[in-house]
């Protein structure tokens, strides 16, 4: 029941940390308009992955496409090329993810086989975080590369007494959206990866057929050795069992099967 649970809350978080990637990837605003300097604009401009976008204060909205491709700043594409992988890879994890939950049964499928499944997707889970979380994170070292150096242009002649008009960029909300699903998905991996030890099949107990002596057959009676003196008849000792008396040199040449227990 355990594993199920694990299972099936993996999923979950999986499925929606991957939305939250897809979202934040057609998402817009990835940077928006530093307004600390000019609160008060009639422009507010932002741009995404694949379009920029300027906001004019009567509340009609222009967005223009990324036209070319190699054009773009190779950090942008990079960090597109993240997001997609780790779409695809999150969209690979939920299908094998779904077949390899222990409350659906597919022929004869063994737990062994799910557990190898419930592996699979976990790890693809992870990986598909770690995409989403390395990408918006390389958006945002970007960003803030650009706005210090930015801040740092904005000020130029007579001593930094005259200010310059340049637009800076901030962070904007598809990165927290992309941090945010990121974590989701690799939490999802990680507890898909749990709960894969709980399909695993123990094999640490081995199949080995042991031989006892049983009690019933096997009674020793108390005086069943006879001391030889040495000086009398040469009567060799004997053992007394409840099927007879045996000899020390028969038993010797006969084993019986209380000899390999």
């Amino acid at each position: 029941m355990a594993t199920t649970t694990c299972q099936v809350v993996g999923l979950l978080l999986s499925l929606l940390g991957l939305a939250g990637c897809i979202a934040a990837t057609g998402m817009d605003m990835w940077s928006t308009q530093d307004l600390y300097d000019n609160p008060v604009t009639s422009v507010f401009q932002y741009e995404g992955l694949w379009r920029s976008c300027v906001q004019q204060s009567s509340g009609f909205t222009e967005c223009r496409p990324y036209f070319t491709i190699l054009g773009l700043p190779a950090m942008l594409q990079a960090v597109r090329a993240l997001m997609i992988v780790g779409i695809v890879l999150g969209v690979i994890g939920i299908l094998v993810s779904i077949f390899a939950l222990k409350c659906i049964r597919i022929g004869s499928m063994d737990d062994s086989a799910k557990a190898k499944m419930t592996l699979t997707s976990g790890i693809l889970f992870i990986i598909s975080g770690i995409c989403a979380i390395i990408g918006v994170s390389v958006f945002a070292n970007m960003l803030v590369t650009n706005f210090w150096m930015s801040t740092a242009n904005m000020y130029s002649g007579m001593g930094g007494m005259v200010q310059t008009v340049q637009t800076r960029y901030t962070f904007g909300a598809a990165l927290f959206v992309g941090w945010v699903a990121g974590g989701l998905t690799l939490i999802g991996g990680v507890m898909m990866c749990i709960a894969c030890r709980g399909l695993t099949p123990d094999d640490s107990n081995f199949k080995a057929v042991s031989y006892h002596a049983s009690g019933q057959n096997v009674a020793y009676k108390p005086g069943g050795y006879k001391a030889s003196t040495g000086f009398g008849s040469n009567i060799r000792n004997k053992k007394i069992y409840d099927g007879g008396a045996r000899t020390e040199e028969d038993e010797q040449s006969h084993p019986t099967k209380y000899d390999y227990v």
